[in-house]
């Protein structure tokens, strides 16, 4: 809540920006640009997201991610790691979504690739100053504001979570029925799933209400799924019943 209220406390700002003509027309000197951001004067360094020594213990990713918004998760956790801000760089990352859902003008800025990328940035530094956001996430947001890359934050964000999760040996499962499982039987289920995952990780249980499935359940872990719903089912047994029956095998 904190977090959300001096997002929006900045909010003006980045208004003022959007309506900047001088700003919007401009595009700024290289001097401009390494006032707005010093650690990413060059091409090279545009792709680190912290300040680190010239040696660095080799940070292993905990699962492969594809496509682009798993290389910019990728490199984010990386970074975080090395500056050991892991978690504080996952609140802030997931507030600042949040934030954005709630702020239809902060949304719109993120969405909006005619917006020069310096007016971005500042806009950004402005943004993560007044949220007092750690380097780790300041850096990270401004190298999206640069490459035109704010739009996709959300889903960058569901793949940094996913990175967490494995760097914490946490399993999500979502279950989805039609009503909310009892007490007695989700612990029953989570501690089905915790057998079938194993030792050394925890499995995290998410109920899910859908009244399409019609009864049943449907179990999700692991890019694995487990359908046993009623409607499923049902679908099944029509396919079944079209069928031309083969009267040689009667």
């Amino acid at each position: 809540m904190a977090f959300a209220g001096r997002v929006r406390s900045s909010l003006p700002l980045v208004s003022k920006l959007l309506r900047s003509d001088s700003l919007a027309a401009a595009h700024g000197s290289a001097s401009e640009r390494a006032l707005l951001c010093p650690a990413f004067t060059n091409s090279e360094l545009s792709r680190n997201f912290a300040t680190a020594p010239a040696k660095t213990e080799r940070i292993k990713v905990p699962l492969a991610l594809f496509g682009g918004s798993g290389n910019y998760a990728s490199a984010l956790y990386m970074a975080a790691v090395r500056a050991n801000a892991l978690e504080k760089v996952d609140v802030e990352l997931n507030d600042l979504v949040e934030a954005s859902k709630k702020s239809p003008l902060f949304s719109q800025f993120t969405k909006d690739l005619s917006v020069p990328a310096d007016v971005r940035v500042k806009a950004i530094n402005d943004i993560c100053g007044q949220a007092k956001l750690s380097d780790v996430t300041n850096n990270f947001l401004i190298v999206l504001a640069k490459n035109g890359r704010l739009r996709h934050i959300d889903i960058i964000a569901k793949r940094f979570l996913e990175l967490t999760m494995a760097h914490k040996g946490e399993v999500k499962a979502i279950v989805t029925t039609v009503i909310p499982l009892p007490a007695e039987e989700e612990k029953e289920l989570k501690e089905t799933l915790q057998d079938i995952i194993g030792k050394g990780k925890k499995v995290l249980l998410e109920q899910k209400i859908d009244p399409s499935i019609l009864g049943g359940l449907v179990v999700e872990f692991s890019q694995k799924v487990f359908d046993m719903s009623i409607k499923t089912r049902a679908r099944q047994m029509e396919r079944f019943l079209r069928e031309p029956i083969n009267i040689g095998n009667l």
